[in-house]
């Protein structure tokens, strides 16, 4: 064998990989996991009591994500069921060697059905190169708060984002027809990018909510809280639907900024494990 392509087949059998597939169902007021699949680096874990929220926790052995990384996860809630999905911490996105790690994210809420997707931050280092998918299909009275958040380079360690590409493409459907779609790009030059005042102006940490439905209730809920916050959030909402940005000189910040709103909308206490 060539040394190239002996080079590229010990590349491609050091990458990571992981898929998650789970499904839950509501019986006697109690969500519970009906299927659940695991493969290569990925894991899920269910802390706490039988309850009518089921929390499903990510674990991710493999330590973080580098390039050429490839990871699949798939959640479907059932009618009636209700999910909150999140992990065990912020997931780091490491420098790659060229190719992009792959992240997609497929979730399925039936009629009647709730899903809460509540990750903590992704973490990009120098360099880091990310593309990520997630694909969401609700049916009649599912509800939905889908929550990212990402940081470019940890601030309390002097580090910058300086090269690399994050590349999230959002796709909501309700009964078939689309009716969210979102993508964002960073490629090249990111430190330069974020300088612009149309982008960030400086700011390193982002996160985007996603709220389906919206309750007219909640929107001005949300709103009223805006004043209180230390980064700059602003919120939209039309036909039933709503999109909360959020924009922060650091992580600190915007988790600060973040868990204070969700805490407005859910009104209950987010997960302890998101807290810590």
């Amino acid at each position: 064998m060539p040394p190239e392509q002996e080079q590229a087949r010990i590349w491609a059998d050091n990458r990571a990989m992981g898929s998650i597939t789970l499904a839950v169902e509501a019986t006697g007021g109690v969500s519970r996991r009906v299927r659940v699949g695991e493969a290569g680096a990925l894991r899920v874990r269910f802390p706490g009591p039988a309850s009518a929220d089921l929390m499903a926790v990510i674990v991710n052995t493999a330590g973080g994500i580098a390039g050429g990384d490839r990871f699949e996860l798939e959640f479907a809630a059932g009618p009636g069921a209700s999910l909150i999905v999140t992990n065990t911490a912020a997931e780091k996105v490491y420098r790659s060697l060229g190719p992009d790690a792959r992240f997609d994210v497929k979730l399925k809420i039936a009629a009647g059905a709730s899903l809460v997707w509540l990750p903590h931050e992704t973490i990009l280092f120098d360099r880091a190169r990310l593309s990520r998918r997630i694909d969401v299909e609700l049916a009649g009275n599912a509800r939905l708060i889908l929550a990212e958040a990402l940081v470019l380079g940890r601030a309390g360690m002097g580090e910058t984002v300086r090269e690399g590409l994050m590349f999230d493409r959002w796709r909501v459907r309700h009964d078939n027809r689309l009716v969210h779609a979102e993508a964002i790009r960073l490629d090249g030059r990111i430190a330069d990018k974020l300088q612009e005042a149309a982008i960030t102006n400086g700011a390193t940490a982002i996160a985007t909510v996603l709220i389906v439905p919206a309750e007219q209730a909640a929107i001005e809920a949300i709103r009223a809280w805006v004043p209180q916050c230390r980064g700059e959030v602003g919120i939209s909402a039309w036909n039933g639907r709503a999109v909360a940005r959020f924009c922060a000189v650091d992580s600190a910040t915007l988790r600060y900024d973040l868990t204070a709103m969700l805490s407005v909308l859910r009104g209950t206490p987010l997960p302890r494990i998101w807290l810590n």
